[in-house]
């Protein structure tokens, strides 16, 4: 049986990471897509030994690098069994009043735009084929909004609604469609959220035990091992201590 081929972008750290790990111990092929070709080269060098890797340095935003680059595909890279859409960010946090339209532009770049022109390049091939599974990782900011959430949101609230209207235009070609929305996860997420501030991210999570980027990897790999005729929708995640986008329990 031929390995089914991932790509996954933001694949250089947090669960991007943990999902090549885990689709590379599970059979997969890896494209993996970044912009910082350091973490890229040493992902590619770490998971060699346990399956084929081909690598991409990109950034989302940029419409046209990131088609010249998944264009670039050599013929036996171009046929993408699974995109994962995980390239995202927040930036500040800050009310509306006050927001940067500096962090506005990248959060709807990054979170939004970035999202479509990846998946605009690679959704021809799996209409053609009639087979594929398209999953975007959004966030429980974009099911609650929160104070100070805003743009962040209501970028997310886009990723949801995209979802949606993939399975909606992408079912009759037999396509998978899945939205994995988690709430507290420890990433890098905090650290470019407060610009650095190591500290303040550090208090994010704060007396409690947030999720790990494996926790979600491990969600993604059931979602791809589903039977061909299960597609798990939507799925939200939250740690233990999480009760909803704003309620969280600390010790």
């Amino acid at each position: 049986m031929n390995k089914r081929i991932a790509l996954i972008t933001g694949a250089t750290s947090g669960i991007g990471a943990a999902t090549a790990r885990i689709l590379a111990a599970h059979n997969f092929k890896l494209i993996l897509c970044g912009r910082r070709i350091e973490r890229l080269n040493a992902m590619a060098d770490e998971l060699m030994s346990q399956t084929e890797v081909y690598t991409l340095v990109f950034d989302v935003r940029d419409q046209q690098a990131t088609a010249r680059s998944l264009q670039s595909l050599p013929v036996d890279w171009k046929s993408i069994d699974v995109l994962i859409n995980n390239a995202g960010n927040a930036h500040g946090l800050d009310p509306i009043q006050s927001g940067s339209i500096a962090d506005w532009d990248a959060m709807i770049d990054i979170n939004v735009k970035g999202l479509l022109y990846v998946s605009k390049e690679v959704i021809p091939g799996m209409t053609e084929r009639k087979s594929g599974h398209i999953i975007n990782i959004g966030s429980i900011a974009g099911k609650e909004v929160y104070p100070n959430g805003n743009v962040y949101c209501a970028s997310k609230f886009a990723v949801d609604a995209l979802t949606k209207g993939m399975r909606m235009d992408l079912y009759p070609f037999g396509i998978k469609v899945t939205g994995i929305h988690p709430g507290m996860v420890e990433t890098e997420f905090s650290v470019v959220r407060f610009k650095g501030d190591e500290e303040r991210a550090a208090n994010v999570y704060k007396g409690l035990e947030p999720l790990k980027p494996e926790d979600i990897a491990d969600v993604i790999l059931y979602t791809l091992q589903a039977p061909k005729h299960v597609v798990l929708a939507d799925v939200t995640i939250f740690p233990t201590a999480q009760g909803s986008a704003s309620l969280v329990k600390r010790d």
